[in-house]
């Protein structure tokens, strides 16, 4: 079958004279009937930009695109006009017009479709609201509307006309998770059932797992995303590595206010989801020893944003039916290793349950275990305890935090925020555990 798109040696300039400036560089690449490819980079890389030019929205300059197997560079009109009528476009500004209705903003995309009458434009129209979860905002005013829903009239305006490409540049920027999620299920859907390629520019690393293929731009160079990764990934992390032999992360983590600690926690979860997608490091024992480091000192930080004295996480060895411990210090808050039978205490309650427990005095809890308290010298009065999935959705390890600070127990609150803070470093201890193993070290 021949591919959807075919890109070759393309280049691309803005300006003029001195002021011009190359933002495209020799780009080539093909794209499959059937297949989603998402597009990464950062801003000003040249994504948009590659993206109008696939969408005959630009001409291209030098090099060839060919688009269903068309040549875009130096078509006549209507040839364009052809290619666009298959063509579903979704921008990062949803482009409503205000003076139409929801449904009316739809119909748009069918104008072209001269065969079809103004019954069936509107039956389609709303199929498409409801497919996107705006079935009760049929011929709703767009002003009236969040921005969320605007965008996803805007993307059911693109797939309304059951479009053979869909080109995408950030759909989810304004959607929360469950919409984001919802509008790249459907794509998928297409993708996999009516064979429709989606080319789709995103910095939203939650929905990076429904690509066939991931590519990175940047500086108008074009690369395979596992040599992007490699790339960013060693640079973060040896950063952090490097600071961590001179004493300073320790130091400038617990230092930093809890804004900031949050930003980086985001970065370098960031980095450790894409570890997951990338083969090439899963024997790297200096990106483990980076990643086990952050944990560790990531984990400290964790328990002062909560307001707790300690946190520490527990890893399920299902092999030998086991707990260990991963941050624990004793009374005098030198590291201390827990092991524990994989059905033992709290923390296997929690586990075993896949529910987050909290104890407001543990030692009036049966479940609770004395013996490392009295092993490790360290008091324990209250804790909170939550499993942790991995992308599979199994429980892997728990995360705990202990004696919260003053004199109440650990509230809903705490729960939630905790919660919060452990989406982002389950991924990182994913990424970490997976190399361990990966590696034959963890133990």
């Amino acid at each position: 079958m021949a591919a959807a798109v075919k890109i070759a040696n393309v280049n691309h300039f803005f300006g003029a004279g001195e002021m011009r400036k190359q933002v495209l560089t020799g780009i080539s690449c093909e794209i499959e009937a059937g297949e989603i490819v998402i597009l990464t980079g950062p801003s000003g890389s040249g994504k948009t930009t590659l993206l109008t030019l696939i969408g005959a929205l630009r001409s291209a300059q030098e090099g060839s695109v060919s688009v269903f197997g068309r040549e875009l560079r130096g078509a006549d009109t209507r040839t364009l006009t052809e290619v666009r009528r298959d063509i579903g476009y979704i921008f990062q500004l949803h482009n409503l017009l205000g003076c139409l209705s929801t449904t009316q903003n739809v119909e748009m995309s069918l104008q072209l479709h001269a065969s079809l009458s103004g019954k069936e434009r509107r039956k389609r129209a709303i199929a498409a609201l409801e497919a996107v979860g705006l079935g009760d905002k049929v011929d709703e005013d767009p002003g009236r509307m969040s921005g969320g829903q605007k965008q996803r009239v805007a993307i059911a305006r693109a797939l309304v006309s059951e479009p053979k490409l869909i080109l995408a540049d950030e759909p989810t920027a304004s959607l929360d998770k469950k919409s984001g999620r919802d509008v790249v299920d459907l794509m998928r859907r297409l993708a996999k059932e009516k064979g429709v390629s989606v080319v789709l520019v995103t910095h939203d690393n939650r929905i990076l797992d429904v690509a066939d293929r991931i590519v990175h731009l940047e500086d108008g160079h074009l690369s395979s995303f596992s040599d992007a990764v490699v790339s960013n990934t060693r640079q973060m992390m040896t950063i952090l590595a490097e600071q961590n032999r001179k004493g300073e992360l320790q130091r400038q983590v617990a230092e930093m206010g809890e804004e900031d600690f949050l930003s980086l926690l985001d970065d370098v979860t960031r980095e450790s989801q894409q570890l997951l997608d990338v083969s090439e490091l899963a024997s790297n024992q200096a990106f483990e020893s980076m990643l086990e480091q952050v944990l560790e000192v990531f984990t400290s930080k964790i328990a002062e944003v909560v307001d707790a004295d300690r946190a520490s996480l527990f890893l399920v060895d299902r092999e030998r039916n086991q707990l260990w411990s991963k941050g624990s210090r004793d009374a005098e808050g030198k590291p201390f290793t827990i092991k524990i039978p994989l059905d033992h205490g709290i923390v296997g309650a929690a586990i075993s349950s896949r529910k987050v427990i909290s104890v407001a005095d543990v030692y009036a809890d049966s479940r609770f275990d004395p013996s490392v308290d009295r092993e490790s010298g360290y008091r324990t009065r209250n804790l909170l305890c939550l499993p942790v999935r991995n992308r599979a959705g199994e429980v892997f390890a728990a995360a705990q935090i202990l004696n919260k600070n003053g004199d109440e127990p650990f509230n809903a609150r705490d729960e939630e925020k905790f919660s919060e803070l452990m989406e982002s470093m389950k991924v990182i201890l994913e990424s970490w555990c997976w190399m361990s193993e990966r590696a034959g070290r963890k133990d």
